[in-house]
Parts: structure tokens; C-alpha cells; sequence
């Protein structure tokens, strides 16, 4: 991606409120683009808030889960972006050079691919061999635990210079060592609530604390992280982890490939896939391949959620004992990047279309109780149900390409990479059908 190429698709001004006002890469370019500028630029500290979203599931039902989220001031996203652009660009040179282009797969902004194609050429491979055993694993708070000093070789190296030159340095050391004030304590200081409302509010004013209030409370509410870690949702978080991958990344692949293997990582995700039915030589290659894994600082596998699997006559077995005897047994499915593979068809997780159907119901029953009238006395329509939730909301343009729609969308375009898998596409076969059933019981009009 040439630079033209990237401001293009970097313009723009973000919404939400900051310590500084809004600004876009355009209007800051001169200085972003100034390495002498950015390293005496004084980084603004993060906002930070915890992420609540629900995920349903047929084993625990409706479950919390929370993430923990960082953004940054304009000016410094502005900085971050750039960075991360340059970045990026001498790792996707450094990848190719290794022969490790097809690898991480993850936030690369020149693979032109999605999760739908990086499942269907990991079950393709599958497919290619007699037998195969396969490890899918991720990792334990991956952004959270990033070790400081083992990145800065890591990105070091990847200049190939033997100290980081300052610009570089600046904003490693802010993304690494950065300071941060909650946003519940910013919406407190404004005099609004911790709600949808409250931040909708906030993010109306010009800046998120005048800088007479900043400069009054910031002994009282700045925190800093100095020990690990990288904030998730600035914009080089994702190319620095990668980064910091790089070398056990080339590792793997060597080791993977050359028995005629694949290996590929998206993020804190991976999957390895050895074509043997051999237990006891998979069981060396795993032992190697856990090695590497912790012979980079800090990272570790989380135990519940790797799983080992035999593909042999065109059936898929969990081996999970093979290498824990006290790991649980899982099923007999293979489940990668949003889909599963039980050694004969392909399918969208189970997970994924439960919150499907989980978050239309939910639609449908919130209209219910409002007796199908909104607070301001206007009729509830079912065009936004099935705009949101049916085939009518999945956007196509006069070359019939999907554009921005639901997840209906996500199934055709699904549907379309795994033209042979007819199973993928079966989960909207009946779905007219549910929704009109909803909209039914909720007496709607």
C-alpha cells in the first residue's frame, strides 16, 4: 500500500470526545510525518473502560464477558496510524523474505482475505492428506501481557538497527509504558451518568475535560501501566503483536513445514496441522512446537481452549487425552475461526448462530414489552427486525458483491468460498421463517 494510499484510507475525524480536540491524519500531517516533531510530542494519556458484551451458548446460556479497552487522544491515534502504517510495511517486507507471507494472517493490509478464506484453506488442507492431526489453541491475554523489553528487540530487529531511532522510541515507550484515566471517572467529572447516554453526551462536548479540569485532577485519577502489556484499541496494537510473533512465527513454519505441515496464527489464535496418523510422531512435534511457545516471554496457551484433533476417514476425533490425560475430552469437531469441521462438512459455529437467533429474539421480545410502541408513541415496525435479522438487510451492489449488511451477508459471502459445503449456507434456509413467527407472537405491525 503505497503512502497516497494509506491517507486515503486513513481520512477522516473520530467522533468521540478526547483530551485534545478532533483532528484528521490531513490536518496533522505535517507533523506526524516529522520524525523530530513526533519524538518531542507529549503523548496525551489513554481513556479507558471496560467492554461489557453477552455471548450465548447452548452449554452456558447467556454469559458476561469483559474486555478491557483503551483510546487514544486524536492527535495520538493520528501518530499511532502513521506508525503503524510504517511499521507494518517492513513487516510485511520482512514476512515475504522469510517466506512466512501466508502465516500471520491477522491485521495484514495486503492478503486481500478474510476469516472465510483463511477456515476454508486450513480445511482444504485437512482434506489433502489421508490423515492429519490438527492443534487449535490460543493464547492467555495476549495484548495484556506482552513483555516491554522483548518487543523492543523484536521491533528492533525488524529495522535492523541496534537501537530504536527516537521517533520510533517515543511511541513504543507510550504505547508500552502509557498512562490512562477511566472513563466512568471523566463522566463523573462532567456531571454524567456511567450510561449509553451519559457517553453519548460526553462525546457531544468539544473535548472530554476542559484543560483547567484536566490539569486539576490528573494527580487524582492518572494511572500508569509500566510492567506489560499493549492497550487494545489503539491503532498499532495489532501490528505490534504481530511483531512481537515474528520470530516464533518463522520458528513454527520451519519446523511445520518441513514435514510437510501448516501453520497458521490470526492474533492470539492458531492452528497447526501435522499429516500424520502417527501418535507417537505428532506427540514429538507438539513437544516442539510448545518449546518455541515458551521460549517467547509471557506467552502462554490457555489449557481449556486447546484442543487436539485426529482427521483420519473423513472423520474428525478429539485427542485431547493424548497429550493431558486430565484435559477434558472435547467434542468431535473442529472449530476454527467461526467454523466448524467435522471431517465431512463444513458449518458456521453453533455458538455463532445461536447469538444470531439469541439477539433477534431479544429484538423481538424488547418490542413485545413495549406493546409494539416507542416511548415517543410511534408504531413499531418489523422493518427494522428483518432490515437487521433476514435476507431483506443483506446489501448488494449492480455487480451482485455484498456490501456492509447483517449476518446474513456474512452466511452468502460464506456460502459463496465454500461453494461445495452446502451446509454452510443452511442456516438461513428457515430463517424467514422464524423471524415472521417472532414478529407473530409479538402481535406486531
Amino acid at each position: 500500500m503505497t503512502i497516497d494510499e494509506w491517507k486515503k484510507k486513513s481520512s477522516g475525524i473520530k467522533k468521540y470526545a478526547h483530551f485534545d480536540p478532533r483532528v484528521s491524519v490531513e490536518q496533522v500531517w505535517d507533523n506526524i510525518s516529522s520524525p523530530d516533531w513526533v519524538e518531542k510530542h507529549g503523548f496525551y494519556p489513554f481513556i479507558s473502560y471496560e467492554q461489557v458484551y453477552y455471548r450465548y451458548s447452548k452449554e452456558k446460556g447467556r454469559y458476561k464477558k469483559i474486555r478491557p479497552i483503551c483510546y487514544s487522544a486524536h492527535i495520538d491515534r493520528c501518530i499511532y496510524q502513521y506508525y503503524g502504517y510504517l511499521i507494518n510495511e517492513k513487516y510485511n517486507s520482512r514476512v515475504e523474505k522469510e517466506g512466512i507471507g501466508s502465516v500471520a494472517i491477522a491485521y495484514r493490509n495486503n492478503l486481500n482475505k478474510n476469516n472465510i478464506d483463511f477456515s476454508k484453506q486450513a480445511f482444504d488442507f485437512i482434506r489433502s492428506y489421508p490423515e492429519a492431526y490438527i492443534i487449535v489453541g490460543d493464547f492467555t491475554d495476549f495484548f495484556n501481557n506482552l513483555d516491554h523489553a522483548y518487543l523492543k528487540d523484536r521491533l528492533c530487529d525488524l529495522m535492523e538497527c541496534s537501537k530504536l531511532p527516537g521517533d520510533y522510541y517515543a511511541v513504543l515507550k507510550n504505547i508500552t509504558k502509557y498512562s490512562y484515566w477511566e472513563l466512568k471517572d471523566i463522566l463523573e467529572l462532567n456531571g454524567l451518568p456511567d450510561t449509553i447516554e451519559g457517553r453519548t453526551q460526553l462525546n457531544n462536548n468539544d473535548t472530554a475535560l476542559t484543560m483547567e479540569c484536566f490539569r486539576q485532577n490528573k494527580k487524582k485519577h492518572l494511572k500508569r501501566n509500566t510492567d506489560l502489556g499493549i492497550p487494545q484499541g489503539s491503532a498499532i496494537s495489532a501490528v505490534l503483536s504481530n511483531v512481537y510473533m515474528l520470530q516464533a512465527d518463522i520458528l513454527m513454519n520451519q519446523m511445520v513445514k518441513s514435514i510437510g505441515g501448516l501453520y497458521m496464527r490470526y492474533s492470539d489464535d492458531f492452528i497447526v496441522i501435522i499429516p500424520s496418523g502417527d501418535a507417537a510422531f505428532f506427540l514429538d512435534m507438539y513437544n516442539k512446537i510448545m518449546h518455541i511457545i515458551n521460549e517467547i516471554p509471557k506467552l502462554e496457551l490457555k489449557q481449556e481452549k486447546t484442543q487436539v484433533y485426529l482427521y483420519a476417514e473423513n472423520n474428525v476425533t478429539n485427542c485431547n487425552k493424548l497429550i493431558n490425560p486430565e484435559l477434558e475430552q472435547g467434542k468431535n469437531i473442529l472449530n476454527y475461526l467461526g467454523f466448524s469441521f467435522d471431517g465431512k462438512r463444513v458449518f458456521i459455529r453453533d455458538k455463532t448462530i445461536s447469538k444470531y437467533y439469541y439477539r433477534m429474539y431479544r429484538k423481538a421480545r424488547s418490542i413485545r414489552k413495549a406493546n409494539g410502541v416507542t416511548k415517543y408513541g410511534n408504531i413499531i415496525s418489523n422493518k427494522k427486525i428483518y432490515e437487521k435479522y433476514s435476507i431483506k438487510g443483506s446489501k448488494q451492489d449492480d455487480r451482485n458483491r455484498h456490501q456492509k449488511g447483517n449476518f446474513i451477508t456474512y452466511v452468502i459471502r460464506a456460502s459463496s468460498v465454500y461453494m461445495d459445503d452446502d451446509a454452510v449456507g443452511k442456516v438461513i434456509s428457515n430463517h424467514m421463517v422464524k423471524i415472521k413467527r417472532a414478529t407473530r407472537r409479538n402481535s406486531l405491525k
